[in-house]
């Protein structure tokens, strides 16, 4: 296709990591805001109609990420995030609604998930995270996202409500195991797609422990932020995140030779 340039894809840089916990840890929070406390209800259907509600939002968004011709910040973390709050309220929708329990939940998820990596895989197309060379593919890399953000709630669920660690502990468990995945990108020669993965869907759970740790009052082992509180602050975190993003791309396309056409 011509006229598209498929480095669509940020850069996997430390950035990326702070941006990508923000985007899921306010995924954690909005997606409660919403399932929770706006379209609270009593008998459960309240976790179905925010999956349909957050989950439609996905699909509107998506098909513009997969039309564009370039990376565009906004966009791309704007699905980010209709990933990560479609991920929250689908979790608790199978978890809670559905009776599955945090570990069957977690099983089907990483199911799911695996089964996508492994069609991607075996369709011979290159499994590159920083470029997409078809739009095929870079609708595989989007529902393994969303498979991966929605396991990673059920994780981190199962971590601060049934493992006993609670919120903090939660989060210290899953923060260890993120700087393990780290190490392991500098001292051992696992392949780098295969760490990208376990560090996307490590740092899923990390933010719900710590969308927990924000939103939950004192009592409850938490801050006390409140759900629109907490999602408020990730929000501003997130877009001066994206916003220097966008200023750095436009400093080095003005520093880019221009060639004769």
């Amino acid at each position: 296709m011509k006229n598209v340039d498929w480095n669509k894809l940020p850069l996997i840089t430390l950035g990326f990591w702070i941006l990508k916990i923000a985007a899921t840890t306010l995924g954690e929070t909005a997606g409660d805001l919403l399932s929770m406390t706006i379209l609270k209800d009593d008998s459960g259907a309240n976790y179905q109609v925010s999956s349909v509600i957050l989950l439609s939002a996905f699909l509107i968004i998506l098909p513009f990420q997969v039309a564009s011709r370039k990376y565009h910040p906004f966009l791309y973390w704007a699905v980010i995030v209709a990933t990560s709050t479609a991920g929250t309220t689908m979790s608790d929708f199978m978890d809670r609604k559905l009776g599955l329990g945090y570990m069957n939940g977690s099983a089907i998820l990483l199911a799911m998930l695996l089964t996508t990596l492994g069609f991607w895989y075996f369709s011979g197309q290159p499994m590159s995270v920083n470029k997409i060379r078809t739009r095929k593919v870079e609708v595989l890399y989007w529902v393994a996202i969303l498979f991966s953000n929605t396991l990673g709630t059920a994780l981190g669920d199962f971590l601060a409500d049934d493992s006993g660690l609670g919120f903090m502990g939660g989060a210290a468990v899953i923060g260890g195991l993120i700087a393990l995945v780290a190490a392991a990108y500098y001292l051992t020669k696992i392949p780098r797609v295969v760490l990208f993965w376990v560090a996307f869907i490590l740092t899923r759970p990390f933010g719900a422990t710590f969308g927990d740790v924000l939103t939950k009052p004192p009592s409850e082992g938490g801050i006390g932020f409140g759900q629109g509180g907490s999602s408020a602050v990730l929000l501003g975190i997130l877009l001066v995140g994206v916003i220097v993003t966008l200023v750095k791309l436009r400093r080095q396309a003005a520093l880019q030779p221009v060639t004769a056409s």
